[in-house]
This record gives C-alpha cells, sequence and structure tokens, in this order.
C-alpha cells in the first residue's frame, strides 16, 4: 500500500485535490481511498488529506502517520507544521516553492524531491495562489504512480467540468511540465 498525506492551507483545495487524484488512480485501474481530515475550518488554517493506493481492496480508513509521500500545496506551511513528521524512510516530497533543492531544508528520510514553482505558475492562470491541480501533476511527474491522462480525465468527471476546466486542465498540464525532479543521495557516515 502507497500512503499519501496532503498538506496545505484552508481555501487553496487539497481535500478537492486528494479526492481528484484518487478518482485518477481508480482511472488507471487501481484502489483508492481519499480520506479528509478538518480542523480549524477556515481559510488560511493548517489542512491535512490523505489517501492510500494500492492493487487490491482498501479497508483502512484511518490517518496516516507513516506516509510513503508528502504533497505540499503551500511553501508556507512549513513554517508552522512538520509536514516530515513520520515520513518513511526513501520517502518522496512534492513540495511547491520557488526556491532551488539547496535551499530547502530536507531531512534523511526524503530520497526524491519534486519542485513545482506552483504559485507562480497559479498567479498567472488563476490570478490567484491556487495550487492543487498544478501540485496534481508535479505528483504524477516526481512519482510516476499516477499517469497525467488519468489524472486529466479525473478532472474532467470532477465538479470542474462545468467552470473551469481548461484553467484546471491547463494547470495539470503545466504542474506536469514545469516540476524539478531530484533524487537526493545520502552518504553513510563514516
Amino acid at each position: 500500500m502507497y500512503e499519501i498525506r496532503l498538506h496545505g492551507r484552508g481555501g487553496q483545495g487539497a481535500v478537492l485535490a486528494s479526492g481528484i487524484l484518487a478518482a485518477g488512480v481508480v482511472e488507471a485501474g487501481k484502489y483508492a481511498v481519499a480520506i479528509p481530515s478538518f480542523g480549524f475550518e477556515r481559510r488560511g488554517a493548517p489542512v491535512v488529506a490523505f489517501l492510500r493506493i494500492d492493487d487490491k481492496e482498501i479497508r483502512r480508513m484511518t490517518n496516516i502517520t507513516h506516509p510513503d509521500c508528502l504533497i505540499c500545496v503551500d511553501p508556507t506551511i512549513v513554517n508552522s507544521v512538520n509536514i516530515f513528521a513520520g515520513l518513511k524512510p526513501g520517502g518522496t516530497l512534492v513540495q511547491a516553492t520557488a526556491k532551488p533543492l539547496a535551499e530547502l531544508a530536507i531531512p534523511e528520510t526524503v530520497a526524491t524531491v519534486g519542485l513545482c514553482n506552483a504559485v507562480r505558475i497559479a498567479m498567472e492562470i488563476f490570478k490567484r495562489p491556487i495550487t492543487n491541480t498544478l501540485m496534481l501533476g508535479a505528483f504524477a511527474r516526481t512519482t510516476g504512480i499516477v499517469t497525467l491522462d488519468a489524472l486529466k480525465q479525473a478532472l474532467m468527471d470532477s465538479d470542474f467540468r462545468d467552470a473551469g476546466l481548461e484553467q484546471n486542465l491547463l494547470a495539470l498540464q503545466r504542474g506536469y511540465d514545469e516540476t524539478e525532479v531530484h533524487t537526493i543521495e545520502r552518504r553513510a557516515a563514516a
């Protein structure tokens, strides 16, 4: 089972993104369960959502404390929440940020990093810093767990089909195309 934890702020669509990602995974022929988590239900408050992916039916509906992958849709959330808590060794980080890898504090547990300047792209497309669909494209590029085509189909089947579909499809594509993927080589202690 592959477990994902999404971090963002209220109003950025992290919970919606987990549902669209789950639909994309199902579109690709796997099983997926999206589990929203609501704390402070106000715009700007830290929000977390969870997603499990497997080749067989999933029955576990609990929060994820030891994820394989973190998707962070907000570049500032790391200043107020320890997003890396419980990340499995060899884990993956998909981060919305304008910073290069060398300027980020990446813990030893992270082996793969996908960086996307999602806020800049979102401002160009939506005129607002809504990064959720961009980061789904970034996830697809970074992990290969779901295809861009499966995510596009999930998006077309979602609530966006009536409003904003073209913009969100563009955001998904640009998130995929403009994500830089890095493999972190760790040296063993001497």
